[in-house]
């Protein structure tokens, strides 16, 4: 059986043909695999193919969750599957495999879901675009020559070419924002420990990595949280409190909210008119549905929050390389990392001291209060994702480019969604519409610490005023 349009559903939208017994997993399952034979050639998005193990997956007994019989798509880091190679992109960790499911996989399985491979991801999930020299270029749907995105472009890529309604994918400094931004979807950072790490607390980057899905749809993302956002019993940090199902919020119209807007640049620079332009149109049509929507920026000390961002996450990078030399039981060699993951590695283990570390953890902690007192006053910031259009490939190249050379592009591109990977709060990626090269243009909306009810409501608000699931690229 040919489901013709199987690239009209979403993910609940596909589990319902299931529950109904109009399509089964296997059929669905099917469908998935020809347009990833047909597609994936062209655009790298996934790099291991599990479709005989997700064959006798979907054939067997699933539970009855909520995506029962829908197929998903892991990023490779962050989410280890048994058996399944574990590399974060990197030649180092080639041959690498997971011994056992993580608990987010077993919460996915838990759902009915159908595991059927691994998506691209640059080294170490460090650029905001997915071109590595293990996993090659992941190329963007709606034009290849630029960029899907990063770190998570593999998911962004496979979901916008219509391999499948949503895919897994991780948040530490905008890995699902800016590829969703750039792809056309949604995406939601949820708040930290909304989905708990459990064992790979580790690997988290303390506190800054979440794990969610990229979406076509807003009740997607919902109901995936729904699914997936639960505490368990051994979890050492306070789990933040939700009022009722995500899936039953966004059938809830936001009351009228405080907004405040802005495109505010550490490098004080203007953002690329196309979207500043972008920005003010979404500011407009959230006065039009009702919101009190004014300019006011974050107004924090932008060049000092990053510089102790610096030395956190590079103590924390050197103690998971460490961690992982110890796992393969050997130094890596010269040709094994790429310049910038050498750069930061071999930098933040010479440089940084353990106080230097801890100072840049307070001074972010410090700042992150003055970012979180801007919500004492209004419910949801607006910001672009992206202070430039979608680059083309090669525009950020960490095989090809000097490590500073990369530092100062992705500076320029990705200003504005680390501050909310700081603070912990949720942070979403929602399409707005496309430049004039045609590529997708997204803005993002972020809410007090674990309000991710006001940020969905709001979402599924534009959703209707603004529909995006319409436009879609023609790979």
């Amino acid at each position: 059986m040919t489901i013709a349009d199987y690239e009209t559903y979403d993910g609940l939208g596909l589990a319902d043909l299931v529950a109904r017994k109009e399509v089964s997993p296997s059929e669905l399952l099917e469908e998935a695999i020809s347009r990833a034979e047909a597609r994936n050639p062209t655009l790298n998005a996934i790099v291991f193919e599990a479709y005989d193990e997700a064959r006798a997956v979907a054939a067997g007994d699933l539970p009855e969750g909520p995506f029962r019989g829908v197929p998903l798509v892991l990023k490779d880091i962050a989410c280890p599957v048994k058996g399944w190679p574990y590399t974060h992109g990197s030649r180092f960790l080639a041959g690498n495999t997971s011994e056992a499911d993580g608990p987010l996989v077993t919460r996915y399985r838990e759902a009915g879901l159908v595991l059927m491979g691994q998506t691209n991801t640059p080294e170490f999930g460090i650029t905001g675009t997915t071109e590595g020299a293990y996993f090659g270029v992941c190329r963007n749907p709606w034009n290849t020559d630029y960029s899907a995105g990063g770190s998570s472009g593999g998911a962004a890529a496979a979901v916008a070419a219509g391999i499948l309604p949503m895919a897994h994918a991780a948040d530490g400094l905008g890995s699902i924002r800016i590829p969703a931004a750039c792809c056309g979807l949604f995406g939601m950072k949820t708040t930290r420990d909304r989905i708990p790490t459990s064992a790979n607390d580790m690997g988290a980057s303390v506190g800054m990595v979440v794990e969610h899905v990229v979406t076509r749809t807003v009740r997607d993302s919902a109901a995936m949280l729904d699914a997936t956002g639960y505490p368990e019993g051994d979890e050492p940090f306070a789990f933040p409190a939700k009022a009722r199902p995500y899936l039953e919020e966004i059938e809830t119209p936001p009351r009228p909210l405080r907004i405040a807007f802005h495109c505010e640049m550490p490098s004080r620079r203007p953002v690329h008119p196309e979207i500043r332009d972008a920005l003010e149109k979404t500011a407009k049509l959230l006065e039009d549905l009702g919101h009190h929507v004014e300019e006011q920026g974050l107004e924090i000390d932008y060049r000092r929050l990053y510089a102790a961002q610096t030395m956190v996450s590079g103590s924390n990078f050197a103690a998971m390389i460490d961690r992982a030399i110890a796992r393969i039981g050997r130094e890596p060699e010269p040709h094994e990392f790429e310049p910038l993951t050498w750069r930061n590695y071999k930098g933040s283990k010479k440089a940084l001291t353990g106080a230097m570390a801890m100072e840049g953890w307070a001074t972010m902690r410090s700042l992150g209060r003055d970012i979180m007192r801007v919500f004492n006053t209004y419910d949801v910031v607006l910001s672009p994702v992206m202070a430039q259009p979608v680059p083309e490939i090669g525009h950020v190249d960490p095989v090809n480019l000097e490590p500073a050379e990369v530092d100062s592009r992705q500076a320029a591109i990705y200003p504005f969604t680390p501050p909310y990977n700081f603070t912990g709060q949720p942070s979403m990626s929602v399409p707005v519409g496309t430049d004039s090269n045609g590529l997708p243009i997204g803005m993002m909306f972020s809410g007090r610490y674990a309000d991710e009810a006001t940020l969905f409501q709001l979402a599924r608000q534009l959703e209707d005023a603004q529909p995006w699931t319409g436009r879609a690229p023609s790979a």
